[in-house]
């Protein structure tokens, strides 16, 4: 989700599943007025409903944002039949490192309801 989309977001009443694992976290006093502000503009949302949504808006920007790194391995063909090369950048390695971690909160969640 992009961080302009999350006003729209707001205007409804969509949750998100919450991992069991607890972030505490200390914002700079500017931040902490900001989400203030923002509490008392969306009275629906919690203050952690609206740091988990902007974190996550935030981790999809800055995912979109990691370089392509054209690598030496041809992993497919476009339209054209020209070569698309493997990326070598830190993509592939954040989107492994996510579904480790993403595994690791289900198989919690699942132990915690025991299933």
């Amino acid at each position: 989700m992009r961080i302009r989309d999350l006003v729209e977001e707001w205007e409804q009443d969509g949750r998100v599943s919450l991992a069991a694992r607890e972030f505490v976290v200390r914002l700079p006093a500017y931040d902490a007025a900001r989400l203030l502000a923002l509490s008392e503009l969306y009275p629906k949302r919690t203050e952690t409903e609206l740091i988990t949504e902007l974190l996550s808006a935030a981790l999809d920007e800055l995912e979109a944002s990691l370089p392509y790194v054209k690598g030496a391995e041809v992993i497919a063909e476009d339209d054209q039949g020209d070569p698309i090369y493997a990326d070598e950048g830190l993509t592939p390695r954040f989107h492994a490192l996510t579904r480790k971690y993403a595994a690791q909160f289900q198989h919690g969640f699942e132990l915690e309801q025991g299933c």
